[in-house]
């Protein structure tokens, strides 16, 4: 017989330089955890002075740099990252942007940062974090 494993996600919320006055993102969630195999979603609301915004969401594996995971705008183009396109989902809404996480596996335990801007590039550019912590239960 196999033992579930628990495991927990840290979640921040990111709030970067290139976005304007009125630009924010909420993690509303300070830490989630959840049962090994089952399903999580991550919410993430957004306030926006952009008509179309393009969404993003990035992992944050322990000793690691945040890697890219989906980007998602409002008319329904999307993107996913190869190693994340069968159990990581997302759709937007017009305040939101909830990260769906299925079959969960251990290795999925990490940090993960929703955006309004790309800022993950080849370079690895500082994330500035406002201190709101998610978890899974």
């Amino acid at each position: 017989m196999i033992t579930q494993m628990l495991f927990s996600v840290l979640i921040y919320a990111t709030v970067f330089h290139e976005c304007h006055g009125e630009d924010s993102v909420d993690q509303p969630e300070k830490h989630i955890a959840e049962v090994e195999g089952k399903s999580v979603t991550l919410k993430c609301k957004y306030k926006t002075a952009l008509s179309q915004p393009e969404l993003f969401w990035y992992i944050q594996r322990a000793n690691d740099f945040p890697k890219y995971i989906l980007w998602r705008n409002k008319i329904g183009t999307k993107d996913n990252d190869a190693q994340f396109q069968e159990r990581f989902q997302s759709e937007v809404s017009s305040d939101s942007v909830p990260l769906t996480i299925k079959n969960l596996r251990v290795s999925d335990s990490a940090v993960y940062y929703c955006a309004l801007r790309p800022t993950v590039t080849e370079t690895h550019s500082t994330l500035t974090q406002k201190q709101s912590k998610c978890s899974i239960l």
